[in-house]
């Protein structure tokens, strides 16, 4: 039996059988064609699909249908590969989309959850570390592997997000599943191995879920001739609009001073007197481990001297510091020493121990004299530090532009890639910015508007006579305070306000608690210790809820219905230009004669725009209104880049109400 597109989405198809009140959705109906047009053709294909299209159905049912078919080229199936950014959509693909197609398709397929290795427990490695107990942890560790000992007798999955607790970063390191200490065959627990157990799954699926973050790692990987995933033969990109900086990230390089520490409390910790090599009793190594705490806390306090000679400016470094290293030798002298010595065990676990050891030493002292010498030519370094009492030290590299490693790397080797999110292109334009961001020379292209009618459900307020934000700061803060006021009260709460700074997000905070509390608005601010979750569902529950967020809430927060009625935007989402990462990419556009701030500031703040504008309608039924304070959209010749690139919705130009 043969089944197209249509036959799914068509009123009275597949869906509408179980759905009641289904209507066919024309824009959903043009996307999954067109995705199985690309698939079936091999071909690169980019689709922007506004909220409301059904844009995860659009690209899963033309996926089953060509994973359960067999391919026009070679007669094969075809393996595909889905990539999400958030854990939210992640968890809607897998515990409710492909369930529920896998109840309405008269076809078997199989889909899978695809994890890093290391969210799986290892029970040889549980039973060694046991039985090692005293030697390895103190009280509270022992209690808790105790604890995962017991779990793992009653755990089908046996990955980390099934455990009930969440374990010492310590513990779970000594049992979870690790390449390098890994038996195969040979393991007495192999039959019951929980990652091969996945891996099977994972390598027999039809359909793999997965997150940008570990497909990038396993892209990085496929250089070096390894890889995390089966060869696949599409991949399929939502949320799309992230991918440049996931890539960047997970392309480039990490190093930090708590990583050496972390590694060498493994080895032998004298405060504790445990560790792996005192079970041995490795005593010149041991002195090594000592001798290198001190050696990495020397060189790691001149890259924090640096830092503050730097006095709070920009982190990168341009050129090689020169700094003296002896850490990556001695590391290396310290793993030739564990391999050595693993040479005369008979055992082969604790020759495993000992040999991933060294590997993981050897890895570190790598990539420390890598980003010393700045080996990675197209790339920018730079120098971040994290906490107060105990400062940990994080030098960072990464493509200056990921382009031409994914034109290589993903367009030129897979078949098919799909890309799909509501916000990719930007105005009235096409996809030039996206694609070239990405590196993507050759695609077919399909922008859908949003089923829902924007003219009916938003109106979109632009403020009269606000200052401007560049000319007078403290004066345009007050004005957003005023406006805050005025129009939250329109709406009696249920207000998102998005900010793009922690520092005014607060200043705002502080100046409107007691008028929040005058008018019985529960206020709740990101950064007061209340996570992301717990704060969306404190809002959903009070009825007349304001809450303050940042970089997080303008995208991938969902909240339908009554509790959201209005969104206001304090400022235009304008990159600051002080990240070295940022500043190199502007660099490099003005480097090439273009225009760094029309090439680049103002189309990713236009498509961020479009997300934090996408917070309020979630559904047909939803209303409200959008609230732009920033006067730069109607002042600025740019401004209309970003109005463009808005739905088409009732505009209107408010004046600040004199009473408040």
């Amino acid at each position: 039996m043969t089944i197209r597109v249509n036959d799914v989405f068509a009123d009275g198809g597949l869906v509408a059988r179980r759905l009641e009140r289904y209507e066919s959705r024309p824009q959903q109906v043009a996307m999954a064609n067109a995705v199985a047009t690309a698939i079936d053709a091999s071909e690169h294909l980019l689709v922007e699909a506004g909220t409301g299209v059904g844009k995860s159905f659009g690209y899963l049912v033309p996926a089953i249908l060509a994973a359960t078919a067999k391919s026009n080229e070679d007669g094969k199936k075809r393996k595909i590969v889905v990539s999400t950014h958030t854990i939210s959509l992640q968890e809607q693909l897998v515990n409710r989309d492909l369930p529920f197609l896998n109840s309405v398709l008269p076809i078997e397929f199989s889909a899978v959850l695809v994890k890093g290795r290391g969210n799986y427990l290892s029970l040889r490695r549980t039973k060694s570390a046991i039985e090692k107990g005293r030697a390895l942890f103190e009280t509270e560790e022992a209690a808790q592997l105790t604890k995962i000992r017991e779990w793992s007798g009653t755990t089908y999955d046996g990955s980390l997000s099934e455990l009930d607790f969440r374990p010492l970063p310590e513990v779970w390191d000594e049992v979870r599943s690790e390449h390098g200490n890994c038996m195969g065959r040979k393991c007495p627990t192999h039959g019951d191995c929980f990652y091969y157990r996945a891996r099977r799954r994972v390598w027999n699926a039809d359909i793999l879920v997965v997150n940008h973050a570990l497909f990038f790692s396993d892209l990085a990987l496929r250089r070096e001739g390894a890889s995390v995933l089966p060869d696949y033969d599409v991949a399929i990109f939502d949320e799309a609009h992230t991918l440049e900086d996931v890539a960047a990230a997970h392309l480039g390089m990490s190093v930090t001073s708590g990583q050496f520490n972390y590694l060498f409390g493994k080895l032998y910790n004298d405060r504790t007197h445990k560790g792996l090599l005192l079970q041995h009793n490795l005593v010149e190594a041991q002195r090594l481990v000592h001798r290198l705490r001190f050696l990495v806390d020397d060189l790691f306090a001149q890259f924090e001297n640096w830092l503050e000679d730097r006095a709070g400016g920009n982190s990168r470094v341009r050129k090689p510091l020169g700094f003296n290293n002896p850490v990556s030798t001695e590391v290396h002298d310290l793993a030739v020493m564990l391999r050595t010595y693993a040479e005369t065990l008979k055992s082969e676990e604790q020759q495993l121990d000992l040999r991933n050891a060294a590997e993981r030493l050897e890895m570190l002292g790598f990539s420390l004299q890598s980003w010393l010498a700045q080996r990675e030519e197209d790339a920018v370094y730079w120098i971040e530090a994290f906490g107060t009492r105990h400062r940990n030290i994080k030098l960072m590299s990464s493509p200056i532009d990921v382009g031409p490693r994914l034109r290589d790397d993903l367009f030129g080797q897979v078949r098919s890639v799909i890309l799909t999110s509501a916000t990719l292109s930007v105005g009235q334009e096409d996809f030039s910015y996206f694609r070239k961001r990405i590196g993507l020379t050759k695609s077919h292209e399909l922008k859908l508007g949003s089923p829902f009618n924007y003219q009916e459900q938003v109106r979109l307020v632009l403020p009269d006579e606000m200052p401007d934000p560049g000319e007078n700061p403290a004066l345009y803060e007050a004005a957003v305070c005023a406006r805050i006021q005025q129009h939250v009260a329109e709406t009696q709460g249920r207000a998102f306000v998005l900010f793009t700074s922690y520092r005014m997000l607060r200043s705002c905070a502080q100046r409107l608690m007691n008028w929040c509390v005058e008018q019985n608005l529960q206020l709740l601010c990101q950064g007061e210790g209340m996570n992301r979750t717990a704060m969306l569902d404190r809002f959903r529950k009070e009825p007349r809820a304001v809450l303050f967020g940042t970089e997080t809430f303008w995208q991938g927060v969902d909240v339908p219905g009554d509790a959201l009625q209005n969104v206001i935007i304090t400022k235009l989402p304008f990159s600051v230009p002080d990240h070295p990462l940022l500043e190199a990419r502007l660099e490099r556009i003005k480097q090439s004669g273009g225009n760094p701030f029309m090439e680049f500031q103002v189309p990713e703040a236009a498509i961020k725009l479009r997300q934090g504008f996408g917070r309020l309608i979630r559904t047909s039924e939803d209303t409200g209104q959008v609230v732009i304070l920033d006067p730069r959209v109607r002042t600025k010749r740019y401004g209309r880049i970003f109005l463009d690139s808005l739905p088409d919705c009732r505009r209107e130009i408010v004046p600040l109400s004199v009473e408040r």
